[in-house]
């Protein structure tokens, strides 16, 4: 049986363990460099301290190195308030709690123009700008098709042509108008800076999944880097992670990759130098019916589970670019992650496809430093 995480109330009580990270996978090894005589091994985690809490269906939490000030009371009480940050924004984004303002606002956009929040309106912007970019192999107006595919699941089924049909119909950024271009706002909305959102047709339903635990880190980081702390790793769930400054000596963060084909067995490490990182991958979400294994990453486009790429690891200046990029090159393969890296110098990206022939996991690299990736010679 595994250790329970600690609670925010165990630390600061003082009662919390002192874990080495395991945002993605643990690190191994005692060494970065190389020399003449000696191979390149793999970082190695020190102590740390890790505050953990429960939100949007996963672990988030923050990792301090081990050597806090004298009073370390006032790191992790800024630690407490970046997780609290993470509550708010679920019971902000959650599109299955029926009063969070996303949820209200699938309700209503439909009949009349919104006026959400403006940093939920940026989110928003950021969303509609990654689907275009990426052909729409990211689509925040994909919850129908996710919907979907969750209840055939609970009916060991497989959705017929004329249920994809209907939810295809809804999908697409087309159907989602921003500030100016929607309707003019109803007296009372406020004048200034226009936030509203509004749907073009009714059934149209935005859903964050793929974006919204990258966000509530980069949202989370911002109270740590007000409050001047230097060196933290953030991680929601075993997917995404953020970092900043250093770790055991070392110029960045060791985050373990899994096999996709054998998830408990580490396949490297990268170090991660003030950025994130997210992975995706349906090596643990996916049903079986009538002998063929269904992933449950959805392609937008055709409304079916994609199996282009085994797992896809993104590195990107916010989590939340991380997050819906794994997600789009999962579904887009290795032909969209080439263009859009080329094109965005700040994101580089791991794919590993599915091997041929019996062989061995070849990753393609696109971008990502030597010096940051370290293999498991296993």
């Amino acid at each position: 049986m595994s250790d329970p995480i600690p609670t925010r109330r165990d630390f600061l009580a003082g009662r919390a363990l002192r874990d080495e990270i395991v945002a993605v996978g643990q690190a191994a090894g005692d060494a970065i460099f190389e020399t003449a005589d000696e191979p390149r091994r793999e970082p190695t985690s020190g102590a740390t301290i890790r505050l953990a809490t429960a939100a949007m269906a996963t672990d988030f939490a923050v990792i301090l190195n081990e050597a806090l000030p004298d009073d370390p009371r006032q790191p992790l009480r800024w630690a407490s308030e970046a997780l609290d940050v993470v509550h708010l924004l679920e019971d902000q984004m959650s599109v299955y709690r029926p009063h969070t303002e996303l949820s209200q606002l699938n309700r209503v956009a439909v009949s009349r123009p919104v006026r959400v929040e403006e940093r939920l309106f940026e989110l928003l912007c950021l969303a509609r700008d990654l689907s275009q970019e990426t052909d729409g192999c990211f689509d925040p107006t994909s919850g129908q098709l996710i919907a979907l595919w969750r209840q055939c699941r609970k009916e060991v089924r497989l959705p017929t042509d004329a249920e994809l049909l209907e939810r295809l119909d809804l999908v697409g950024m087309r159907h989602v108008k921003f500030g100016t271009e929607t309707s003019p706002l109803p007296v009372g909305e406020g004048t200034g800076h226009d936030t509203s959102i509004s749907f073009v047709r009714p059934g149209v339903e935005l859903n964050l999944g793929s974006i919204g635990k990258g966000y509530a880190l980069d949202r989370a980081a911002e109270i740590l880097n007000e409050h001047d702390l230097t060196e933290w790793l953030l991680q929601g769930g075993h997917s995404s992670v953020i970092a900043r400054g250093g770790h055991n000596g070392l110029p960045g963060w060791p985050v373990g990759l899994r096999n996709p084909l054998l998830p408990q067995r580490r396949l490297g490490t990268i170090l991660l130098r003030d950025q994130a990182l997210a992975t995706s991958g349906t090596a643990v979400q996916h049903f079986r019916f009538e002998g063929k294994r269904y992933g449950h990453i959805i392609d937008p486009r055709t409304g079916w589970p994609t199996d282009n790429m085994l797992s896809v690891t993104v590195l990107a200046p916010t989590a939340a670019e991380a997050d819906a990029l794994s997600t789009a090159f999962f579904v887009g393969g290795v032909e969209l992650a080439e263009r859009y890296c080329s094109n965005h110098r700040s994101v580089s990206a791991m794919l590993i496809p599915p091997p041929t022939g019996g062989q061995r996991l070849e990753p393609l690299n696109l971008g990502i430093p030597s010096e940051q990736i370290f293999w498991n010679d296993e």
